[in-house]
């Protein structure tokens, strides 16, 4: 199933592809490089009920000893979450890091590899990388959305990380004829914003149909994956004006102190969390579950769609 490359399936995991049951694909980057330990276990358990109680199975993907695990149990959950030194493995990193026999926490590009590698259709993130803010200049664009235009797998998420450019990471989208589809709002939301202020080009509340539209994607030539955006939900989304002034000293502090580079997101989440006294982080968390759950919903919908048309 993976053309050569070494996967070990949890057993939830293989049995419920075996049985072609919905699962559901999660990131291990965000248990080590996202929150701080234990609240980073306790969020990586609470996203993989989140997708239980939508009816699929989670399969959290991690790297380690030399094969991708898809799957990962509590146990390894909480090596990651407690562990130091375990790096961040984009997609271009990957090949690197299997051949070597280490271990890595995916992010979401490296994760779509493993997901379409394993056979999943569904992913699911609270928020996608994209266009950094300056990229004119400096050309910083996210692994995230080019992998986007290469893998077969649905991305639930809450839209992308407020601190990049949204517009320009919206036109990138349209540019590489990505779908993007909204789910309960008319927006393109901004990670733990419930709004970028760019207007989403299709909206689809229904999950049933959004497993047709999946499907009718997938039934055409074109390669890639579709995204599917979830807003926050209202309790739990930060205002926009408070972000964007938190963002916006962030930013300075980066330049003062000269971060860039694959480093600058990691440094700029955190200072806006503490801008905002940690109120980002509960929002991140919250963000996690409610796609997660989202994301379960319209995976079991595509399973029941693909069934009926088998």
């Amino acid at each position: 199933m993976g053309g050569g490359i070494p996967i070990v399936y949890a057993e939830e995991v293989r049995e419920a592809l075996h049985e072609r049951r919905p699962v559901v694909a999660l990131e291990s980057n965000v248990i080590t490089h996202g929150l701080a330990y234990p609240h980073n276990a306790r969020t990586a358990h609470r996203v993989e009920a989140a997708v239980r109680k939508s009816g699929s199975v989670p399969a959290t993907i991690c790297v380690e000893d030399g094969a991708l695990r898809v799957g990962m149990t509590e146990r390894d959950i909480e090596r990651f979450a407690s562990g130091t030194g375990i790096p961040k493995v984009s997609s271009r990193d990957l090949p690197v890091v299997l051949a070597r026999g280490g271990r890595g926490a995916t992010t979401v590009a490296s994760s779509l590899v493993a997901a379409e590698l394993a056979g999943i259709p569904f992913f699911s993130s609270a928020g996608l990388g994209g266009v950094h803010r300056g990229a004119q200049t400096t050309m910083d664009v996210s692994s995230d959305l080019i992998q986007l235009t290469r893998s077969r797998v649905a991305v639930v998420c809450a839209g992308a990380k407020m601190i990049l450019d949204l517009k320009l990471t919206a036109e990138y989208l349209e540019t590489h004829c990505v779908p993007v589809i909204s789910c309960g709002s008319d927006d393109f939301p901004a990670f733990y914003c419930s709004s970028s202020g760019v207007r989403a080009p299709h909206r689809i509340d229904d999950e049933d149909l959004m497993a047709r539209t999946v499907a009718a994607y997938w039934a055409t030539p074109a390669p890639g994956s579709v995204v599917i955006t979830v807003p926050p939900r209202p309790e739990d989304a930060v205002d926009a004006a408070e972000a964007e002034a938190a963002i916006a000293k962030a930013l300075q502090q980066a330049e003062r102190d000269g971060v860039t580079g694959q480093g600058l997101t990691k440094y700029l989440m955190r200072a806006v969390d503490e801008a905002t006294g940690g109120r980002t982080a509960e929002a991140n968390m919250a963000v996690l579950v409610s796609t997660a759950e989202t994301g379960g919903r319209i995976a079991a919908a595509y399973a029941r769609h693909v069934a009926a048309a088998s």
